[in-house]
């Protein structure tokens, strides 16, 4: 059984978020699931940005280390869709006792002194404008280097948030095929 922080993407704390979160917990992990955005929830893109944009990235930040806090002494793996994943990445990387990390849709930078064992399962579109081909081969290589064992899935012809059935770039598939792979990490954490 996994502990694990389980992050929305810049469109809050959706349905499909909740219906992750109850997957991962009839496998028998314990999800804590926060509102980074405070209820507030939306179905198109430039809403998700004014709100990111608002709150402001440090803000964001911070709530998702005052969310992860309370668990930390306990193991936590780190997961997250798109901007959520970007989130779960850098606390991963700075948490020292990070079981694992599980990013749906979404990476960040890597400062280059970043150190880690954990193991990382990234699930991307292919291709995706939010995580591009040059990108995305830098991150694998930054990460590696780092010492993380990674694995990429990459889904042709997905959109950038495929595993939401409620939005445009669902992929069903898709969606299945990854989230068959991601059970399969958090089991073996």
């Amino acid at each position: 059984m996994a502990l694990i922080l389980l992050l929305h993407s810049m469109y809050g704390l959706r349905p499909a978020v909740h219906a992750a979160a109850d997957r991962m917990r009839a496998a028998g992990h314990e999800v804590h699931v926060p509102d980074l955005y405070a209820g507030r929830v939306v179905d198109d893109a430039e809403a998700g940005i004014e709100i990111k944009e608002e709150i402001g990235r440090d803000e964001l930040l911070r709530r998702a280390v005052a969310a992860a806090a309370p668990h930390t002494d306990h193991g936590l793996v780190y997961a997250g869709f798109s901007l959520g994943g970007a989130l779960a990445q850098t606390l991963a990387l700075a948490d020292g006792k990070a079981r694992g990390l599980l990013l749906m849709h979404g990476t960040s930078d890597l400062a280059e002194d970043a150190s880690t064992e954990i193991p990382v399962q990234l699930h991307v579109a292919d291709p995706d404008t939010s995580e591009p081909d040059d990108w995305l081969n830098a991150w694998y290589l930054r990460m590696r280097r780092a010492g993380a064992d990674v694995e990429v899935f990459r889904y042709r012809g997905a959109g950038h948030l495929f595993t939401d059935p409620d939005l445009p770039d669902h992929d069903a598939e898709a969606a299945e095929r990854a989230w068959s792979i991601a059970m399969d990490f958090l089991a073996d954490i």
